[in-house]
């Protein structure tokens, strides 16, 4: 946490739209880490305000997403549709991955934003799965603005104790994702038979 001080006191609120947006679009960068940061120091320091920061950090957001969302409905979707049985995506799983954002795209790309890995790849997925814009915009503004709000207000108002605690949070955080993870993969194999049944069926039916 403390090798993002020197970032943020250097550029304050363009290392964190820069950062988030980077992120959202879907390339790896310490997006979550930079917001943390910046929020932690506008609390020590009052250099930066930190109403300013989330409103910048739910823009970030909200446009990255934006972006990968147009992505992967333009050159995505193509790409899985040729390529995709070499990785395991058979047309049976795309038409599932789609009905699964007709279905529940809201919840996924709301919920999405709180999982580190998946923040990165939501609007990629709910391009590639063809979720309807207007759904995908007004999820996508709703998860970016509390997503933003929810880490910058803990960090800022925790200040230096949310610093010392982030290290065991995080690995706390990590083992709950390991055993959400295999709880969710036993489930989607257990339940992706009759969710492929209700795909076909609304799909191609």
């Amino acid at each position: 946490m403390h090798e993002f001080f020197p970032l943020v006191a250097a550029y304050g609120y363009a290392a964190v739209f820069a950062l988030l947006l980077i992120e959202s679009i879907g390339i790896p960068a310490p997006g979550e880490g930079v917001l943390i940061a910046t929020a932690v120091f506008a609390a020590r320091t009052h250099r930066l305000d930190i109403a300013l920061v989330l409103a910048v950090g739910s823009l970030a957001a909200f446009l990255g997403s934006g972006a990968g969302y147009l992505i992967g409905r333009g050159a995505g979707l193509p790409l899985i549709t040729r390529y995709g049985r070499f990785v395991g995506l058979t047309p049976a799983r795309q038409r599932l991955g789609q009905y699964l954002f007709m279905r529940h795209g809201g919840k996924i790309v709301f919920l999405g934003r709180f999982v580190a890995f998946f923040r990165a790849f939501e609007g990629l997925l709910a391009g590639v799965n063809q979720m309807s814009w207007r759904r995908f915009v007004v999820f996508n503004a709703v998860g970016a603005v509390t997503w933003t709000c929810a880490i910058g207000l803990a960090a800022y108002y925790f200040g230096r104790a949310f610093v010392h605690l982030n290290k065991p949070l995080g690995w706390a955080l990590v083992a709950l994702a390991v055993v959400g993870f295999v709880v969710g993969l036993f489930y989607i194999r257990q339940a992706e038979r009759t969710l492929q049944r209700e795909a076909d069926a609304a799909i191609l039916g």
